[in-house]
């Protein structure tokens, strides 16, 4: 082995390691500063495990989620557990694997699960909920997967109206038939 070589094999160590070294303590304040400004006011917080995804689609579902009012951060996993744990959540934090993402709203509490949980019917096996915080508790990812298939709430009201309406409607119907029987 020849000292160019030594030398290449050198210069491409340093190089790997520059590309692996931790962030620095003002970065991970910075971090944690936008996770806790996230999730202080937020109305809930998915937790997303994503995998494989390209840039294209990364890019597009950003831009659906901010168009709905929903925001999306990717942060270390150590950064986010420490600040979850900081603002005094009720339960067990749930299993994070992978990669993660927070997604959260301030304004619907189920718009964050149901848009990942809509995106994530297109990119299978790419984009999972693995969990999240509702209503003050951690909760898991069949929970949020069972908030994701709420309605929005204009949908919600919709129905409420259908239900009051009902009877409402039934009652003309039955006046409507004893109004033709006695005229014919």
């Amino acid at each position: 082995m020849g000292p160019e070589r030594t030398l290449r094999t050198l210069f491409v160590s340093v190089r790997q390691l520059k590309t692996t070294m931790a962030i620095t303590k003002q970065k991970k304040q910075e971090i944690t500063a936008k996770i806790a400004d996230a999730v202080k006011d937020a109305a809930s917080v998915v937790f997303v495990h994503f995998k494989g995804l390209s840039v294209s689609d990364t890019s597009a579902m950003r831009k659906t989620l901010r168009e709905g009012g929903v925001g999306y951060y990717v942060a270390k996993k150590t950064l986010i557990k420490r600040v979850l744990t900081e603002n005094g959540y009720t339960g067990t934090l749930p299993e994070m694997p992978g990669e993660i993402a927070l997604v959260w709203s301030k304004d619907d509490a189920t718009a964050p699960a149901r848009d990942i949980y809509e995106i994530g019917k297109k990119h299978k096996d790419s984009l999972t909920i693995v969990g999240g915080v509702w209503e003050g508790a951690f909760a898991d990812a069949v929970a949020m997967n069972a908030i994701a298939t709420i309605p929005p709430v204009p949908v919600l009201r919709g129905m409420f109206v259908n239900v009051i309406n009902s009877p409402i409607q039934g009652l003309a119907i039955v006046l409507d038939q004893i109004r033709e029987k006695k005229a014919a």
